[in-house]
């Protein structure tokens, strides 16, 4: 019996054990997803959590839900890849042996690596929503806001979900707007980036939807400490920003487990080749979605197109033949706008383009106007964060 281990059970580990369960013969080959956490959280519903749209009902799933019969799950801490024994160690003691390993580890925050970050403001007028604990806490201080500045800030990149923070500028926007606060609230989105984003025709597009908003821009701001007693962010070059509400997106790290294998970069991140998702270092190993160290989007979309890239890869290797399928880099994304509007922004490695119209091989074009865009938003989320067996199967199938 050969045995394909899955470290990490998100949304992409899951997917792509759920379609190999399906190509690989029960009698054959083991398949077994590794994760300590089981909670299934709906990452991307984070940014909801504080405007009340989404509740932890909509976030919180039971992970088991989600994995395909025939898929074992073991719910264990990993501490360390012995990739020359292939082997998993837990920090039970005990061991997994594996014939092909699937690193599916994800990204996750860390705080700490800023001065200051953890200090009294933290959860009080600091606060992160790439947590559902942080998000959370952020919905209660909102619930309190009576206006001040409002200073939304990104640590470094990588980050999960690059436009994450720029849909939470436009949503507090909206959201200041509909409870009349907003002209007592000034907004400032803060950067170490030299326009609002990395694409430059996107960069265009968004900066003009901060401008009509009335959301100031600070650039080039690389952080170097947070000032608890006097509410300032730093910068290296010791340039600051007062805050009465710090919205921050700490430090985003690979799992420490792949540091500790000799895996990671100085982030954790995994050495990936770009075009078949094998690790550099050994053939048996694919990495995958935010786990990876590859210039792309650390986004659940990316992460998805990707699920069928690694499907075929793996059959490739099991098979000792070439590697037919490559990673084109395709990402889609909608970004919510704020006053019930939302676009798409759909881009690859060559090509940028804003705004363009989205298609499903089962439900065709849509339209790309503003408000119908929102409306297939909360679709499309609807359907990722369903539990149903038979919703994931539309999906897939919707996003082949």
């Amino acid at each position: 019996m050969n045995t394909l281990l899955i470290l990490g059970a998100g949304t992409a580990g899951t997917m792509t054990a759920n379609r190999l369960r399906k190509r690989l013969t029960a009698d054959e080959w083991k398949i077994t997803i590794v994760d300590e956490d089981p909670v299934y959280y709906f990452q991307p519903g984070f940014l909801f959590v504080p405007f009340g749209i989404f509740s932890q009902a909509d976030v919180v799933k039971p992970r088991r839900h989600f994995i395909s019969n025939g898929i074992d799950y073991l719910g264990a801490e990993v501490d360390r890849v012995q990739a020359e024994k292939n082997r998993v160690l837990l920090r039970s003691g005990e061991h997994l042996d594996y014939d092909v390993l699937i690193v599916a580890t994800g990204a996750t925050t860390a705080p700490e690596q800023t001065e200051g970050m953890l200090g009294n403001d933290w959860r009080t007028r600091v606060f992160d929503f790439y947590t559902f604990e942080g998000a959370s806490a952020l919905h209660g201080a909102l619930r309190n806001w009576n206006g001040g500045r409002l200073v939304v800030h990104i640590t470094e990149l990588p980050i999960k979900c690059p436009v994450a923070p720029l849909e939470f500028a436009f949503l507090a926007d909206s959201w200041l707007k509909d409870r009349r606060s907003r002209d007592k609230t000034e907004i400032v989105y803060v950067t170490q980036l030299s326009s609002a984003f990395t694409k430059p025709m996107a960069a265009d597009v968004l900066g003009r939807v901060l401008e009509e908003k009335r959301i100031k821009v600070v650039t080039d701001f690389h952080i170097g400490r947070i000032d608890n007693d006097r509410h300032k962010i730093v910068s290296r070059d010791r340039k600051e920003i007062d805050y009465d509400l710090l919205v921050t997106v700490p430090t985003n790290t690979g799992d420490v487990a792949m540091g500790r294998s000799g895996l990671g970069n100085e982030l954790n991140f995994v050495a990936t080749n770009q075009h078949t998702l094998q690790s550099k270092q050994y053939p048996n190993i694919f990495v995958l979605g935010d786990a990876t160290d590859l210039p792309l989007p650390k986004s659940s979309l990316v992460a998805r197109f990707q699920t069928a890239v690694l499907t075929e890869n793996i059959l490739n290797h099991i098979k000792n033949e070439p590697f037919q399928s490559q990673l084109g880099a395709l990402a889609d994304r909608f970004i919510d706008s704020g006053d019930g509007k939302a676009f798409p922004l759909d881009f690859d490695q060559r090509l940028e383009t804003v705004g363009t119209k989205y298609r499903l091989p089962v439900l065709g074009p849509f339209s790309a106007e503003p408000h119908f865009d929102h409306f297939r938003e909360l679709a499309f989320r609807w359907i990722y964060g369903t539990c149903c067996p038979e919703v994931w199967r539309c999906r897939e199938l919707a996003i082949s």
